[in-house]
């Protein structure tokens, strides 16, 4: 059991990066399946499948990477809020990641969305994660 699975969720991708694999596999909850279609849209992944097994699906992830440089598009996964010191932010206080080349995600009363949806929609709540 994990006690942290947006934690396992960025660790997993981080480890992948790092042993330099093309595909990761996760097990799947809305909220992980929705972080996934964030990174999608803002490009730092390929693609991605869910797939439904008898138990919670499984979610695989195909790691984006510089054709040149062969290095991964995501520098830095960093878990913000956690089990034991979560942390909000009202709209007005969600701090720029890397001067706003890099995303925030937040989980707020109108869904998870990055904090340039947030702020557009004027919503605060827990900060997840920074992502550049």
């Amino acid at each position: 059991m994990v006690t942290d699975p947006i934690a396992d969720f960025l660790t997993r991708i981080r480890n992948a990066q790092m042993a330099g694999h093309r595909i990761v596999e996760i097990p799947a909850s809305n909220l992980k399946k929705r972080m996934t279609e964030i990174l999608y849209n803002q490009g730092y992944i390929l693609k991605y499948k869910f797939e439904e097994d008898h138990k919670q699906g499984v979610i695989k992830i195909a790691l984006k990477y510089d054709a040149t440089t062969k290095q991964p598009a995501i520098q830095s996964l960093e878990r913000v809020s956690r089990p034991g010191l979560r942390q909000y932010a009202k709209p007005a206080e969600i701090r720029r990641v890397k001067n706003g080349l890099g995303i925030a995600i937040l989980s707020t009363s109108k869904g998870v969305m990055t904090d340039k949806d947030a702020k557009a929609q004027n919503v605060g709540g827990e900060v997840l994660c920074h992502i550049y």
